[in-house]
């Protein structure tokens, strides 16, 4: 299952107006639509996702998982760990992965499918930086081993924390994307965990509110945190 499946005409096009307006390169489209092309093949026989139509897997996927690029620069600029929780088919993990080379994505994931597509698709896209781990979350034994850990549409904050804090290291940051503003879930954080920005995102070609959430542990000498939190540029904001 190495052929990617093809794809309808436009979608080059689509995905390339949308990486402008995140002020990424256009030229990134082609490894972006060669990874959509191998998950929707994959996802015909193994329901990695419950979007089966391509076209719409350029917003609701590529586009929605890169709308947080700004917040990884200053990680990979330095080399630095980004751990994807509960990654499912590699999102936001592998675009990410495309998008900023140097950054170390490590792409966790309990389901044996969803784990043996992504080794796949990073051996096709030659992504030498990222790799999986085929591990539940709680279970996953690199306790401060990252800068970040991240989570798309995963569970509650107060979940993510539980099941992944202990991944981060001293200054390492929770970036969690979520819809609306979780104001409830942020009441509920534990007492060791601060939030340190909410900011809205834009995706293009997506009408639906997204907010990055960056939280760290209260009273640490947040390095990576400040940085993350304030990225340098945020297109679309």
């Amino acid at each position: 299952m190495t052929t990617p499946t093809p794809l309808p005409p436009g979608l080059r096009s689509e995905l390339e107006a949308g990486l402008s307006a995140l002020g990424l390169e256009p030229a990134l489209s082609a490894p972006l639509l060669d990874y959509l092309a191998l998950l929707a093949r994959w996802n015909r026989t193994y329901n990695l996702t419950a979007v089966r139509d391509p076209q719409e897997m350029v917003a609701k996927h590529l586009l929605d998982s890169l709308a947080m690029h700004a917040y990884v620069d200053p990680l990979a600029r330095r080399g630095g760990a980004l751990a994807d929780l509960g990654t499912g088919p590699g999102l936001p993990g592998i675009p990410l992965s495309i998008v900023k080379p140097g950054l170390r994505v490590t792409l966790v994931e309990s389901n044996g499918k969803k784990a043996r597509f992504m080794r796949e698709a990073l051996r096709q896209l030659g992504l030498k930086d990222a790799r999986v781990a085929e591990s539940r979350i709680e279970a996953f034994a690199e306790p401060g081993a990252y800068d970040a850990i991240t989570a798309r549409a995963l569970a509650t904050l107060p979940l993510i924390l539980e099941l992944g804090g202990h991944l981060l290291k001293p200054g390492g940051v929770l970036l969690a994307m979520k819809g609306v503003r979780p104001d409830d879930e942020i009441a509920a954080l534990p007492p060791a965990w601060e939030v340190r920005a909410v900011e809205p995102m834009r995706v293009p070609g997506l009408a639906a509110e997204r907010h990055m959430v960056v939280i760290g542990r209260r009273g640490e000498a947040a390095e990576a945190g400040a940085a993350a939190a304030n990225p340098a540029t945020r297109p679309g904001a």
